[in-house]
């Protein structure tokens, strides 16, 4: 068994008391004003941006630091147009045969259906992969520890860097996902966690008129 290697902790800052509220409260106010769309313009986004959301994503915690994750940023145009189109025949199923009425009536206030034209405009589709096993350099492959956990957070970290660089985007996750590891040569050791859209959003985007549960809804100060 490898020994741990320690450092100091040098990256850390302390701000005073004030500093510290007015961050927080700045940043809720932002991440406040995030919405999911499903309707983007097909304006180019420069891939540097992409970079840099994936690398905060990267910096996530993980189960025993293995980083179980995998992100594909897909820019190509024919590669987007195959990938709705599977998309577009699961979903069909879903809607018209496999969902049961309860979620039909919880995707109701959402307008949403089998249609899934945003895969096809949104410059960029960022499949996120979970890896189940990972392939030391030693050769030897040993399982990953709480895999959906970190992967689960490291999106959440994603999808906020997107909204502080000036982006919109849509977690959308496919009825059935076993086609993106066949297009995008994911392993047997990598299963789909979701696709998150991302782009600019179209000049008339909408989205749903609903409210987020407040502070008493969802947290608990014991």
């Amino acid at each position: 068994m490898e020994a741990a290697k320690m450092r100091p902790l040098a990256e850390y800052r302390e701000y005073s008391l004030e500093e510290m509220k007015r961050r927080a409260a700045a940043f809720r106010a932002d991440m406040d004003r995030r919405r999911s769309v499903r309707q983007f313009s097909d304006r180019p986004v420069p891939r540097e941006i992409i970079e840099d959301c994936l690398r905060t994503a990267g910096a996530a915690p993980s189960g025993a630091n293995r980083q179980p994750w995998r992100f594909v940023a897909v820019g190509d145009p024919a590669l987007k147009r195959r990938i709705r189109q599977a998309a577009e025949t699961e979903e069909q199923e879903f809607y018209n045969a496999r969902a049961s009425k309860d979620m039909l009536e919880a995707l109701a206030p959402l307008a949403t259906d089998a249609r899934k034209p945003f895969l096809e405009t949104a410059p960029y589709l960022i499949v996120v992969f979970a890896k189940t096993r990972e392939r030391l350099p030693d050769g030897r492959e040993v399982r990953n520890y709480y895999v959906w956990e970190s992967v689960g957070i490291a999106t959440g970290l994603l999808i906020a860097a997107t909204h502080q660089a000036g982006l919109a985007s849509l977690p959308y996750t496919p009825a059935r996902m076993a086609f993106l590891n066949e297009m995008l040569g994911g392993p047997a050791n990598e299963r789909p966690f979701l696709i998150l859209v991302v782009g600019y959003p179209a000049t008339d985007a909408v989205v749903p008129d609903i409210r987020r549960k407040s502070l008493d809804e969802i947290a608990t100060f014991l």
